[in-house]
């Protein structure tokens, strides 16, 4: 369904299609395949509060791109240290990811193309933002982020740092990204493998 909404994109030689990993991956193979554009895995790994990780303060992209939100440290009184520490944390773990997923091959480079953010949806938003600020940074032509799903508010907000965001399904009454799939099982790193080598 994602992919016919992007329909428009086919044929486009400039095109790459990152998906955010896990989740992202699985659709954005689906949508890679469609356009008959290459495929590369982009990390975003959310920085959670401290002693409450499913709350996010911010999100660390690919590249090195942080994102925080101001709003949550300040109410929550995070300090810098408490910052830093989940920060290194994160960045561990995304560098770990990076080489499981690539084996050391670099990020397909992204400047001077149209590049098509997925991810299986947007909750916050947070995530998608912190992919498409450090992915700017790499100087892509046109940034489009792709989802299934999310709420209108955060697809509003993602539309004024991106240039155009398809969100397949917005329902009013949203309350979790898997509430419009019939299977979504936690996607594992060897499927995320298996799809970057499986030619789109």
């Amino acid at each position: 369904m994602l992919a016919e909404e992007l329909a428009s994109y086919r044929g486009n030689h400039d095109l790459l299609v990152f998906g955010l990993a896990r989740g992202g991956v699985p659709v954005a193979w689906e949508v890679a395949s469609a356009l008959h554009a290459p495929l590369d895995v982009f990390l975003v790994r959310k920085l959670g509060v401290p002693q409450w990780s499913e709350l996010a303060m911010g999100a660390l992209a690919s590249g090195g791109g942080v994102v925080m939100n101001d709003n949550v440290v300040s109410s929550l009184r995070i300090s810098e240290e408490q910052v830093r520490a989940v920060i290194d944390r994160e960045t561990t773990e995304l560098t770990r990811r990076e080489q499981a997923y690539r084996g050391g091959r670099p990020l397909a480079d992204p400047h001077g193309k149209t590049v098509i953010l997925v991810d299986d949806g947007i909750a916050t938003g947070a995530s998608m933002l912190a992919a498409v600020r450090a992915l700017r940074e790499l100087g892509p032509e046109a940034i489009v982020v792709a989802v299934p799903v999310g709420p209108p508010s955060a697809c509003q907000q993602l539309a004024q740092e991106a240039d155009d965001v398809v969100c397949a399904t917005m329902p009013p009454d949203f309350e979790a990204v898997g509430q419009v799939f019939v299977d979504f099982h936690q996607v594992t790193d060897d499927e995320v493998r298996e799809l970057l080598a499986t030619p789109t």
